[in-house]
C-alpha cells in the first residue's frame, strides 16, 4: 500500500500532521470517490491549508462528502488496473490489466489493454494480487483493482483502491478478451456461475480507448458548452464508439464533461494506435469545442508511440500538444463567403459575378474574421471561388480555391487541400477538420468595438473563462490586490477554477456573489492600477 493515512473523518489539523508524517510531496484524495475530482498534489507545506480547503469543496460538490485521505506522491507513477470478475459460487478471475497512465489533472484520457510495460510474470503477479484482494473481502461482481508503480521500478507495485463497478474504460478489456463484462455482471447479479476458469481467459491483440471531453484545449481545457449542430462518429472494422450525442443535444457544464468513448482494436499496439488515430480524424462534433484534436496529437507523441508512459507525461508536454488551427481556416471562411455570393443559375449575367472589376484585375473583397478567444483578422480575397487569391492578415496572397462536395467544403490554399465540415449557429460559423473544430464570427461591429477599447489584459478585467457557478469570492471591492492573487473561484463540471488578479492594483469592480451563475467571458471583476485608481 502507498504510505499514507486513511483514518475516517480526519479534520484539517490531522491532515496537516499526516502530511508531515508521510513527507512532501503528498497527494490529498477524497475518500468518497475518484476521477481526479478533489485530488491535489501539495509540494509546499505552506500551501496545505488552502489546498485542503479547495479539495474539500470539490469533494463535497462531486460526492456529497468532503472527507480526505493523504498519501505519499509517487514520482513518475504508472497507473495500472486489473479487471476482476467474481461470482457467488467461489470463482474469482482476473481479465488482465489496463494501462491508465495517460491522465490530465488525475483524470484518465487514454487507456489501453494490455499494458506495454508488463511482462508475463508481472502480469501474473498483479493479477494474482487483485484476485486475492477480491477473494479476501468476499467480493461478488465485476470490479477493478487499481495499482500504482514507478516507471523506474516496475517490479514494485502498490495497491491504490478497488472500484466496485465497471469502469469507463472496460471496453478495451472486452475487445482483447472477447468477454462481455456487462453481460457477465448481470449474470453474476442473477446468481448464475461465471462458467469460466482462469485458463479460459486469453488476451488477443491490443485495444486503445480515447475519451472525448467537452473542453477547450486552447483555453487551458476549460469546460465548453453548446448545442451539437453536426455530428459524425467513426465506424468501420474494429472501431467502437460509446456515445451520448446526437444532433441537437445540448451540452452544459453541470455534469462530467465526457461526451463519448472511441475504441479501436488491432492485432498489435501499433495497429490499434493507428486505427484509433484514423477514427478520431473521422470524428465531427460541431457546436462546441472538444479535445479530439488534442487526443490525436497525444497519440502521435513519440513517448506514447514507444509506450514510455507515466501519469505526469501529459502535464510535462503542456501546450505542445494543443493543436492550433492555422490561418488556413480563416482563408476557408472567407472563400466560403465568396462562394456563397456567386450565382448558381445555369445562365449567369457577368454583372452578377462578385468580381469587383477594376482596370487590369479584380478588386479585393475583405472580411473581418475572429476565431473564438482571439483578435479579429482581416482576410482579403479576389477572383472567383474556383480560382482565387487569398491573404490572411499581413501575409502575402496565395492561390486558393473552394467548392462544395455536400456536406463538406473542399478548400485548397497554397497547394494544400483540406476538407471541412461546416455548420452555422446564428452569427457563428463552425468549421471541423481532422477531428477538431473551431468557431469563427464575422462582424465588423464587433471588431470596431474591440479595437476602440483597451484589451481585457490591459484594463485588468477578470472574465469568466467558461459558464459556471461562483463558489467563492476571496476579495472585497476597493481592496488592494497583487498580480496572481486569487479573487474569485468558479465551478464548472464539478471542477474549481481559481481566477486571479491580472495585475497589481485596486479591485475597483466586483460584480458577482457566491452562488451566482455566470456566462463565458462575462466580466466578474476589474482591477485598476493604483495610478489609474487615484487619477
Amino acid at each position: 500500500v502507498v504510505p499514507g493515512r486513511h483514518d475516517v473523518g480526519m479534520d484539517d489539523a490531522a491532515i496537516i500532521a499526516a502530511s508531515h508524517e508521510v513527507g512532501f510531496p503528498v497527494l490529498l484524495k477524497p475518500s468518497a470517490g475518484g476521477g481526479g475530482k478533489g485530488m491535489r498534489r501539495v509540494a509546499d507545506p505552506h500551501d496545505l491549508v488552502e489546498e485542503i480547503a479547495g479539495a474539500r469543496r470539490e469533494a463535497r460538490s462531486s460526492f456529497g462528502d468532503d472527507a480526505l485521505l493523504v498519501e505519499r506522491y509517487v514520482g513518475r507513477p504508472r497507473h495500472i488496473e486489473i479487471q476482476v470478475l467474481a461470482d457467488a459460487h467461489g470463482t474469482v478471475l482476473h481479465l488482465g490489466e489496463r494501462e491508465c497512465s495517460l491522465q490530465r489533472r488525475h483524470q484518465k484520457i487514454i487507456e489501453e489493454a494490455p499494458s506495454p510495460l508488463l511482462d508475463a510474470a508481472m502480469r501474473e503477479a498483479m493479477g494474482s494480487a487483485a484476485v486475492e484482494a477480491a477473494r479476501t473481502v468476499g467480493y461478488v461482481g465485476a470490479g477493478t483493482v487499481e495499482f500504482i508503480l514507478s516507471a523506474d521500478k516496475p517490479d514494485e507495485f502498490f495497491f491504490l483502491e478497488m472500484n466496485t463497478r465497471l469502469q469507463v474504460e472496460h471496453p478495451v478489456t472486452e475487445l482483447v478478451t472477447g468477454i462481455d463484462l456487462v453481460e457477465a455482471q448481470i449474470r453474476v447479479a442473477a446468481g448464475q456461475p461465471l462458467g469460466l476458469a482462469q485458463s479460459d481467459i486469453m488476451m488477443n491483440g491490443h485495444a486503445i480507448e480515447a475519451r472525448v471531453y467537452a473542453e477547450d484545449p486552447v483555453r487551458g481545457f476549460l469546460p465548453s458548452a453548446g448545442r451539437v449542430l453536426d455530428l459524425h462518429e467513426p465506424t468501420g472494422d474494429h472501431v467502437r464508439v460509446d456515445s451520448s450525442l446526437s444532433v441537437g443535444t445540448v451540452v452544459g457544464t453541470d455534469y462530467d464533461p465526457m461526451l463519448s468513448k472511441v475504441i479501436a482494436w488491432g492485432p498489435d499496439r501499433e495497429a490499434a494506435r493507428r486505427r484509433l488515430l484514423g477514427a478520431l480524424a473521422d470524428t465531427v462534433i460541431l457546436g462546441l469545442r472538444t479535445n479530439v484534436g488534442y487526443l490525436r496529437a497525444l497519440l502521435a507523441d513519440s513517448a506514447v508511440v514507444a509506450g514510455d508512459l507515466d501519469t505526469g507525461l501529459v502535464e510535462r508536454r503542456g501546450p505542445d500538444l494543443v493543436p492550433p488551427f492555422d490561418s488556413e481556416v480563416l482563408a476557408a471562411a472567407a472563400l466560403l463567403r465568396l462562394l456563397e455570393l456567386e450565382p448558381t443559375s445555369d445562365i449567369v449575367d457577368p454583372f452578377d459575378i462578385p468580381g469587383g472589376w477594376r482596370v487590369g484585375q479584380p478588386a479585393w473583397a475583405s472580411w473581418r474574421m475572429q476565431l473564438a478567444g482571439q483578435e479579429p483578422v482581416t482576410v482579403r480575397v479576389r477572383g472567383r471561388a474556383g480560382a482565387a487569391e487569398v491573404a490572411v492578415g499581413a501575409a502575402e496572397p496565395v492561390l486558393a480555391s473552394a467548392s462544395w462536395d455536400d456536406p463538406y467544403l473542399d478548400v485548397t490554399v497554397a497547394g494544400r487541400r483540406s476538407r471541412y465540415a461546416y455548420a452555422e449557429d446564428g452569427d457563428v460559423a463552425w468549421f471541423g477538420r481532422d477531428g477538431d473544430a473551431v468557431s469563427i464570427r464575422e462582424t465588423d461591429a464587433l471588431s470596431a468595438a474591440r479595437h476602440s477599447d483597451e484589451s481585457a489584459a490591459s484594463t485588468g478585467a477578470v472574465l469568466a473563462p467558461m459558464p459556471g457557478t461562483v463558489t467563492l469570492v476571496r476579495a472585497e471591492q476597493g481592496e488592494t490586490v497583487h498580480k496572481g492573487q486569487p479573487l474569485v473561484v468558479v465551478e464548472a463540471m464539478k471542477m474549481e477554477h481559481v481566477l486571479t488578479a491580472p495585475l497589481d492594483g485596486v479591485l475597483s469592480e466586483l460584480s458577482v456573489v457566491t452562488g451566482q451563475q455566470v456566462a463565458m467571458d462575462e466580466k466578474l471583476a476589474l482591477v485598476m492600477s493604483i495610478e489609474a485608481a487615484e487619477a
